[in-house]
């Protein structure tokens, strides 16, 4: 795709807000607008923002190439099939989909009209992620914290869908592996759904993660640890900042044997390093990349499809211990 890329935004809620303030003035690309089915809040994004509030989700895609999909995640395959059925390229907040068989429906769409999808899982660009991935190797086992307060945003799906797939995702990345076994346990607290879940999963490489995510934590965490052979990787995603320990290159192991030291005569700590940047602002630019094709898709449909697939199974087995809470969310998400 050659020239500026016309695009658009459906959703203005509070992350779909962001979405439009910064395509404003991502390179490449000519916001068109955006679609918000609240006509008071699009009157408030257009006056704020100075862009044109379009007066129908058609209206949009008529005027763009590409939309960036920000509405709840229910909605996802319908706006997504609109849109991929209109020819337009496609940027879907995670998770792609509600169900394993939505996701396959818009990725055979896409791939039938020639359309790109990226998927929203914006931690990739997270500093502290970019900053560890040139030291990542072969990880043995990976420990992941998401806590935070809770926030009606996101509570229409189990935590599982709204903070822990982040999580999924990039273990996904950094294990370059395929998820073997699962299994989980949570409950609902505050919502029907479940609000605070765990997860321990074992890839078909024998790396092994656990991982925990809630939604009714009185602090914010968003924390990894990645153990490796070479060493011990410790991030914090919330400060976007990490660590690397590694035994040092000169120390004498028989001499070490023999006492106690202190970890700084045998452990180096290297702190890692990437360049600034606003995680989204990253996403959004990536995405403009790929439909110029200057670069390639950074989290295809594909990638979000298999981060969902895991994410299922996780809920899957939560409800097969739980089965009160599968009760009140109707039973097993289809696909699942």
């Amino acid at each position: 795709m050659t020239g500026p890329i016309a695009i658009g935004v459906a959703g203005t809620g509070s992350l779909g807000f962001h979405h439009a303030r910064i395509l404003r003035d991502v390179p490449g690309v000519v916001m068109k607008g955006f679609y918000e089915a609240d006509p008071e809040r699009a009157a408030k994004v257009s006056g704020e923002l100075g862009i044109t509030a379009y007066p129908s989700y058609g209206a949009l895609l008529a005027d763009v190439q590409a939309v960036s999909i920000v509405v709840p995640t229910p909605a996802h395959f319908a706006v997504a099939k609109a849109a991929l059925e209109a020819g337009k390229h496609v940027l879907i907040e995670k998770p792609i989909t509600r169900t394993l068989e939505e996701a396959d429906a818009l990725l055979e769409i896409a791939r039938r009209n020639g359309c790109l999808v990226q998927i929203g899982h914006i931690e990739r660009f997270n500093r502290a992620i970019r900053g560890a991935l040139p030291h990542v190797d072969h990880p043995l086992f990976i420990d992941s914290d998401r806590l935070a307060p809770f926030n009606p945003r996101g509570s229409d799906v189990a935590v599982v869908l709204d903070l822990m797939i982040h999580d999924i995702d990039l273990l996904l990345t950094l294990t370059g592996a395929k998820v073997r076994e699962t299994s989980a346990a949570g409950i609902p607290v505050l919502t029907p759904s479940v609000d605070i879940a765990n997860a321990r999963l074992t890839f078909e490489n024998g790396a092994v993660a656990t991982i925990t995510a809630s939604r009714v934590s009185k602090d914010r965490m968003r924390k990894l640890r990645i153990f490796q052979r070479n060493g011990y990787l410790s991030l914090d995603l919330a400060s976007g900042s990490g660590e690397l320990y590694r035994m040092r290159s000169d120390v004498n192991l028989a001499q070490l044997a023999q006492s106690a030291q202190p970890l700084e005569a045998f452990v180096e700590r290297i702190a890692l390093e990437a360049p600034e940047g606003e995680p989204l602002r990253l996403e959004l630019e990536s995405f403009s990349a790929a439909l110029r094709g200057e670069a390639p898709v950074t989290v295809t449909g594909e990638a979000g499809r298999d981060a969902l697939a895991v994410a299922l199974r996780i809920v899957r087995d939560i409800e097969r211990g739980m089965p009160a809470a599968a009760a009140l969310r109707g039973g097993a998400p289809a696909g699942a």
